[in-house]
């Protein structure tokens, strides 16, 4: 979208008032979008955004402006607005910025992002409402979802770098819900990643909508959750979500650096029990959250967050990097050209264990098997947590019997990760297409976990006992 001498100029105007680092994030972003809803198509939309970020970093103060008016007069204004936000001295001689081209490893085929026609996007959304009202008459109501993106991005540093990536992202996703005129129970499940709906060709609409329909009718037929502490199972995928919130976001430099974090200042100690190691990546191929650069130029990486319950580092943008002496980490992230960047995930999981999941049952006499859940809450500060458990049953001495509806799951995530006494062997990651949200932003992430359990935990329920 800009030549190199642009992108020269652009942070020539931004270093004007003696900023440390400079860099300009440019960015095109095309989305199409069809939803269902009550048996047909309720909406569609098709939208192309493009603009410039402007960034400009003295000490720990940052400038930030943006435009997606792409004239020179426009981004110049934006570069200068920029610098004199983040100014701690009168303008001085412009300072000349040489750049240079660099490619990065890639661990998804931009060559297969682009838009198919809206026949394939409905005739998908279709067979997913009859394939839901098919798997049983219970089944009173279906929304779907499919998203089909390709996001193409530019950045430039006052370093002399200048780096691309071309971003493709698809996704779909289905809810079920199932009523027995007493009871109704709901059941979601999506897929996707850094792919084309091709994708959907091997993981079909019809079975992940078979799946979510399965979970709302297991959902109808749930008993009412007991209350108090007990052992928990955590189901492998989707309880990762466990691992993102409660865990995840206070491994993020921001937090640490500025000691609001349970974790600020630990690394080289024990966070968790000796069998809990955690990553995050960046370079998974096709995964949900995967880049081949973060939104500031490094290229993604592999990171161990914690290992055998020892915390090693934290997640790190440039600016938190640099303040803290370290390198950076990929984990930069923006939600578009509108935003500086942040510290935030990719795809955060748990590696599997060694234990088999059968015999995670059988050494639980009094639990709760989480296998999903449909959404919590965490205060970073103080690592507590609640969640909503998706699909849950009772573990009853070592079987797993009868689904449980309403409960919810309330601890704290450091305490969690060392009262961890099993992880399975059967670590993946979910088959959800998450989006976490911090500070107004809202990014794609991954989240995966193996089967795992905790020694004890509180379940608010509506049955005690």
């Amino acid at each position: 979208m800009l030549d190199e001498a642009i992108f020269s100029r652009l942070l020539s105007r931004a270093l004007r008032h003696n900023g440390d680092f400079a860099d300009v994030f440019c960015e095109r972003r095309k989305t199409v979008s069809y939803r269902l809803q009550d048996g047909r198509i309720h909406d569609a939309s098709y939208g192309v955004t493009a603009g410039v970020g402007i960034r400009v970093v003295i000490g720990e103060s940052a400038g930030y402006a943006y435009s997606d008016d792409l004239s020179i007069n426009a981004l110049m204004e934006a570069a200068g607005a920029a610098a004199l936000i983040a100014r701690s001295a009168p303008a001085g001689a412009q300072r000349s910025v040489n750049l240079r081209s660099d490619s990065v490893a890639s661990f998804y085929d931009c060559a297969q992002g682009g838009h198919s026609d809206a026949a394939r996007y409905v005739a998908m959304l279709e067979s997913a409402d009859v394939t839901a009202r098919r798997y049983d008459p219970r089944v009173v109501a279906v929304n779907a979802q499919i998203t089909d993106e390709l996001q193409e991005v530019w950045i430039a540093t006052s370093e002399g770098r200048l780096v691309a990536d071309c971003r493709p992202l698809v996704g779909f996703g289905v809810q079920v819900v199932a009523s027995d005129n007493k009871e109704r129970g709901s059941g979601y499940v999506g897929d996707g990643g850094r792919t084309s709906v091709a994708f959907f060709e091997r993981e079909t609409p019809e079975t992940l909508t078979t799946e979510a329909a399965r979970i709302a009718t297991v959902n109808v037929a749930a008993i009412p959750a007991p209350a108090g502490e007990m052992e928990m199972i955590v189901g492998a995928g989707g309880g990762g979500v466990l691992l993102h919130e409660a865990v995840g976001h206070g491994l993020e430099s921001d937090f640490n650096r500025r000691g609001t974090s349970l974790y600020s200042g630990r690394v080289g100690q024990r966070v968790a029990s000796d069998l809990v190691t955690i990553y995050d990546d960046g370079n998974l191929p096709e995964e949900r959250g995967s880049l081949n650069v973060d939104d500031e130029g490094v290229p993604g990486q592999h990171k161990v967050l914690v290992e055998n319950g020892v915390l090693l580092g934290y997640m790190q943008d440039r600016l938190n990097a640099r303040l803290m002496g370290v390198e950076p980490t990929g984990s930069g992230r923006r939600q578009s050209f509108r935003f500086a960047p942040q510290p935030r995930m990719c795809n955060t999981y748990m590696p599997s264990g060694e234990t088999a999941v059968d015999e995670i049952v059988k050494s639980t006499q009094r639990g709760i098997y989480a296998k999903s859940f449909a959404g919590g809450q965490v205060e970073i500060a103080k690592g507590d947590f609640v969640f909503m458990v998706g699909e849950g049953y009772l573990v009853e001495r070592g079987r797993i019997t009868a689904p449980v509806r309403n409960a919810t799951i309330i601890g704290n995530g450091p305490e969690a990760m060392m009262k961890v006494v099993a992880v399975g062997n059967d670590g993946r990651l979910a088959r959800r297409h998450y989006t976490c949200g911090k500070g107004g932003q809202y990014v794609p992430v991954g989240v995966g976990m193996p089967t795992v359990k905790i020694a004890s935990i509180t379940v608010g329920g509506t049955q005690h006992g």
